[in-house]
């Protein structure tokens, strides 16, 4: 067998791995753990609308610690970790060999699924870090961690052309989650036809809700950051945290935050809709 059919042989069964009953419990699995953490921030974001919130934090770091406070907390967090481990690996998977569909193996698409892979195997090591006992991994608050790296990228060369320009991308990046959410396009991501009636429209209320919320929320960071490298001013940016709770400043007051809490979670529900329905 000559090197180019050793080749093609490799990457045939690199490609059944990626399409393994494995990766498939894998991704699911951490579908599931993306829809606890945004249940749990939901939460958070509801105790404070109606609170001085204390010292809690609405964010991953908030919900990793909240997990971490309940009877077999730490059995939870390394579940959980080892979850977005799964997600991390199958969007991997995606990056290197496509996305089930026919438009999966578009280069805009891979690319997608290596920057998705790289963020839930940075959050996979935080968890885990946190559940082995690193305190300090995965449960700081967003807040400060965006703080600390506006002051620094602001210091650099460039550096309000640098963070304005990230600003704009996670903004366009809420925008286009929001469309996306309004639009159903997940619709083509599910297997609506396992699905009844009744089913489909409780997805589609999650779906649109939560993913609309969602994007809302990341449009609103980033225009935070772009706020921020206008006005060269680090602590213009905000984390999740005082995103979420910049609502409370509307207006609308406590209540449009109590809204977007019940859209993160609903998000969240969405989430464990995808575990269980999702083309994988």
């Amino acid at each position: 067998m000559n090197a180019n059919a050793l080749s093609m042989n490799a990457r045939g069964q690199a490609r059944r791995a990626a399409r393994s009953r494995t990766m498939d419990v894998g991704a699911r699995a951490g579908f599931v753990a993306r829809g606890v953490i945004y249940l749990l921030v939901g939460l958070l974001a509801l105790r404070i609308a109606f609170s001085d919130g204390g010292g809690e934090q609405a964010d991953r770091g908030g919900a990793i610690s909240e997990i971490a406070e309940k009877p077999f907390g730490s059995v939870l967090l390394w579940a959980l970790g080892v979850a977005l481990a799964g997600m991390a690996l199958w969007r991997l998977s995606e990056a290197l060999f496509g996305q089930a569909g026919p438009d999966g193996h578009k280069a805009g698409k891979r690319a997608m699924a290596a920057g998705r892979f790289l963020f839930y195997a940075f959050v996979s090591y935080s968890v885990l870090s946190y559940a082995a006992g690193d305190k300090g991994s995965g449960s700081g608050s967003s807040d400060r961690q965006t703080d600390d790296v506006t002051a620094r990228a602001l210091e650099w060369t460039g550096g309000q052309w640098i963070v304005g320009i990230a600003g704009a991308a996670v903004a366009g990046a809420g925008l286009w989650m929001a469309y996306r959410a309004l639009a159903r396009k997940y619709h083509k991501h599910l297997k609506m036809s396992e699905m009844t009636k009744k089913t489909r429209q409780a997805v589609d209320i999650l779906g649109v809700f939560g993913g609309t919320v969602r994007g809302a929320v990341f449009a609103t960071a980033g225009g935070f950051a772009v706020a921020a490298a206008v006005q060269h001013e680090p602590g213009r940016a905000k984390g999740m945290d005082d995103t979420l709770r910049s609502f409370t400043e509307t207006p609308a007051g406590p209540w449009l935050l109590a809204f977007i809490a019940l859209g993160l979670a609903a998000f969240g529900l969405f989430s464990w809709a995808n575990a269980r329905y999702r083309k994988v």
